[in-house]
């Protein structure tokens, strides 16, 4: 259920993070607690680091370090599908989810000022 009035990229990353921790608390024992705790400490982290950045003053600075940080989930979630621990269909809906979440991570990078695109360059 979509919180009111919250800012879609906090919302859509939200949503994502409820479909993928259960499954990736199902992997294999030895994979589990390897790639599947990164990428779930690497979700929470991107959920406070958006929630954080809502409020911040150096909003420009802190979206582009999230923005590295969603690019490291994309190859974790890669290497599930390479290490075939993920099915094609579980790893398309992820791989797509991240795609809307990086792109209106970005849109909110350009809202920011002409400092934000100062610090890809």
């Amino acid at each position: 259920m979509a919180a009111r009035g919250e800012l879609p990229v906090i919302q859509r990353t939200y949503d994502f993070i409820l479909w993928a921790v259960p499954w990736l608390g199902r992997l294999p024992r030895d994979h589990k607690f390897q790639i599947g705790d990164r990428i779930t400490d690497g979700l929470y982290g991107l959920l406070e680091g958006l929630l954080q950045a809502r409020y911040a003053r150096d909003k420009a600075e802190r979206l582009s370090i999230l923005n590295g940080a969603l690019d490291v989930l994309r190859y974790q979630f890669r290497l599930l599908l390479d290490l075939k621990l993920v099915p094609v269909n579980r790893y398309e809906f992820a791989a797509q989810a991240l795609v809307d979440i990086g792109r209106e991570l970005g849109g909110w990078r350009k809202a920011s000022g002409p400092r934000a695109e100062g610090l890809s360059q």
